[in-house]
């Protein structure tokens, strides 16, 4: 026989308030009142999940989280740090190009051709007459 759904609900809210009650009165780190109240809450949800998903297959978007998730959360990093330490030891690492490859754009004669061009043009649009506002056509740096 299933739980009923409200009365696993009544007894999870139950158990969160029992939960801030302990955490608001806890004496340290490892107050074992708290760590009690977290247990009854985490045990308390899962009747509620249960008793949700048989009496109307649906679930919350809630999870408990235990220290074992964390603990496996902590391998998986561990792996990730381990596919670098299989790249070459013995590479140099990227210091940036060097002068040699490096090209200083700022000697380009190209942006003065744009320049004559504008100063030529009288400061008017061909299209419709309308003056252009200093600068206009200049490629922007």
């Amino acid at each position: 026989m299933s739980a009923d759904p409200r009365a696993a609900l009544a007894a999870f809210v139950s158990s969160l308030e029992r939960h801030l009650e302990a955490a608001s009165s806890r004496r340290g780190e490892n107050d074992p009142a708290v760590v009690a109240a977290y247990q009854d809450v985490a045990e308390a949800f899962d009747r509620y999940e249960d008793a949700l998903m048989d009496a109307y297959e649906e679930v919350t978007p809630l999870e408990i989280y235990s220290d074992e998730e964390d603990d496996d959360l902590d391998d998986e990093d561990d792996d990730f740090d381990e596919d670098f330490d299989d790249e070459d030891e013995d590479a140099e690492p990227y210091v940036g190009l060097d002068d040699e490859d490096f090209e200083d754009d700022s000697d380009d004669d190209d942006s003065d051709e744009d320049d004559d061009a504008d100063e030529e043009s009288d400061g008017e649009d061909s299209d419709n007459g309308a003056r252009k506002p200093t600068g206009a056509g200049r490629p922007r740096r």
